[in-house]
């Protein structure tokens, strides 16, 4: 698989259980990864070994200003790759009883952090004239299940702004795509779903592998896609 390209890889969300396997694939092919955090538990948590192949940045990816300062950071040689993982799962809300709140707290979290993540990178990707951006969906947002209608729909929208920004950009040599997870074998998903059968689940470093794939030089003809990445699930 042909190397990065030049300049900064920029990581949301890489500090949780799906990020640091996303990370260290992406650590792994020698990108330059710039991580973003928030919280000061997500620092105290990420692993000692990745400290030293990662730059961790703090970043509010719902602020506009935030985001825009982050692409700034990485200046002069820009952004070759923005993959973006930040997210928020909610279960359980029929949607004849949606509380409002939680839908637009899913798609604040899940669909207006892509929209200014692209937003703030593609412009540089553009007049450099190459590189990558991937966001990452879900099963959901094409086969939904019930309860989760806020869940669905703002990933859903995810999708369509992927083919969207790709139909934009993609004669300019910058591949926008999509990947959509299943379950995801994670700490937090184990414990959610004690008696379920794990070895069924996706695990980070194969949606990691994935994602190094559509962030290298050589996935060039690939944009406006949206993968699935399911395991066996």
């Amino acid at each position: 698989m042909a190397g990065p390209g030049t300049g900064a890889t920029i990581v949301t969300g890489g500090t949780g259980g799906l990020g640091l396997g996303v990370v260290r694939a992406l650590a792994g092919a020698g990108h330059d990864v710039v991580v973003t955090w928030i919280a000061e538990r997500e620092i105290e948590r990420f692993p000692d070994d990745l400290r030293a192949h990662c730059r961790l940045e703090r970043t509010d990816v719902t602020s506009e200003e935030s985001f825009e300062a982050l692409v700034r950071s990485c200046e002069p040689d820009g952004v070759w790759a923005l993959v973006q993982l930040v997210g928020g799962y909610l279960d359980g809300a029929p949607v004849a009883g949606m509380d409002m709140e939680g839908w637009d707290r899913q798609f604040a979290l899940n669909t207006r952090t892509v929209a200014l993540g692209l937003r703030a990178a593609l412009p540089g990707m553009v007049q450099r004239g190459s590189g990558r951006a991937v966001a990452v969906g879900t099963r959901a947002a094409v086969r939904p299940f019930a309860g989760a209608s806020a869940y669905a729909a703002s990933k859903a929208a995810v999708l369509a702004l992927v083919s969207a920004a790709s139909e934009e950009v993609k004669r300019s040599g910058v591949c926008v795509n999509a990947v959509l997870p299943s379950v995801i074998d994670t700490p937090a998903n184990r414990a959610a779903n004690p008696d379920a059968d794990a070895s069924t689940w996706v695990r980070p470093e194969e949606i990691g592998a994935v994602i190094a794939f559509l962030c290298s030089a050589g996935a060039s003809a690939v944009t406006g896609a949206a993968i699935p990445v399911y395991g066996r699930a």
